[in-house]
């Protein structure tokens, strides 16, 4: 996950429902034949940005956070869980 990405995706202004409809088209994709491990690879980062944004967006729009407070209260959390 990259904190840059998903604070562009949240200032795009896009809500959860193009996030949830592009992770969608890219799950089908990955089902495809003939993907490579890379390919593979690169869309499961796309998708793991797009989630994080959806995750990010919630906090913001239902707990009243901070953008930043929120961004940096996920990143906290991932890193948490990978330790």
């Amino acid at each position: 996950m990259k904190l840059p990405i998903i604070k562009h995706l949240i200032q795009a202004g896009y809500d959860n429902d193009f996030f949830e409809e592009a992770i969608d088209v890219l799950d089908t994709y990955c089902e495809s034949r003939g993907i490579k491990d890379e390919e593979l690879d690169v869309i499961g980062e796309i998708i793991s940005n797009l989630e994080g944004a959806m995750v990010v967006q919630d906090n913001i729009k239902y707990n009243n956070v901070p953008e930043k407070e929120a961004l940096n209260a996920f990143m906290k959390r991932v890193v948490n869980a990978v330790n």
